[in-house]
């Protein structure tokens, strides 16, 4: 009995307040409903595409629906007056003794590579190819088996060289000495 009671109070007070005017009809409850089921789930991927598109994660479906992906991907031109690939101009070998204080004699034979950042400087570097093997020569004839022992001592020629073959070749510019082939004996 208390059952139908409850259901006959609640059909009662359905359509009707304490006031007794009837209640408006149920739409504040619809348009949360809206938001929670249409409006949310649209946000979320319209972040989300946003998100791919923004980190990269897009860039190959993007490419393939605009036409991208059917065309082979060229290779960037080379750069013009920018960064340039490097050039390297090898010197001839040199063979020098080293300096000692014995009467053995040690040698130094050594293959050098120089690096060039424009290749409009090796018409530069050849004009002046004696003056740079005398520099060197000079150089390396002053040296101790002390001086070119482990990475450091590699370092230090390596500089010395580089900073010598530098004031040879003013204006032009070496970036790098490499080392091709380097025999203490």
């Amino acid at each position: 009995m208390m059952a139908e009671d409850l259901e006959e109070d609640f059909e009662e007070g359905e359509g009707e307040e304490d006031s007794g005017e009837p209640a408006p009809a149920k739409s504040g409850g619809g348009g949360k409903r809206l938001i929670l089921l249409i409006v949310l789930p649209i946000l979320l991927v319209i972040g989300l595409a946003a998100g791919a598109y923004f980190s990269g994660i897009a860039d190959p479906l993007l490419n393939m629906f605009s036409g991208g992906g059917e065309k082979e991907e060229q290779p960037p031109p080379p750069p013009t007056g920018g960064v340039m690939a490097a050039i390297f101009y090898d010197l001839p070998e040199m063979l020098v003794n080293l300096n000692t204080a014995g009467r053995r004699q040690n040698f130094l034979k050594i293959r050098v590579s120089l690096e060039l950042t424009d290749p409009l400087d090796v018409p530069k570097v050849e004009a002046v190819l004696p003056r740079i093997v005398d520099n060197f020569q000079v150089y390396l004839r002053e040296l101790r088996m002390e001086d070119l022992q482990g990475a450091a001592g590699m370092y230090r020629l390596r500089e010395e060289l580089l900073t010598r073959v530098n004031a040879a070749v003013k204006p032009a510019k070496v970036s790098d000495v490499l080392f091709k082939e380097m025999l203490v004996q």
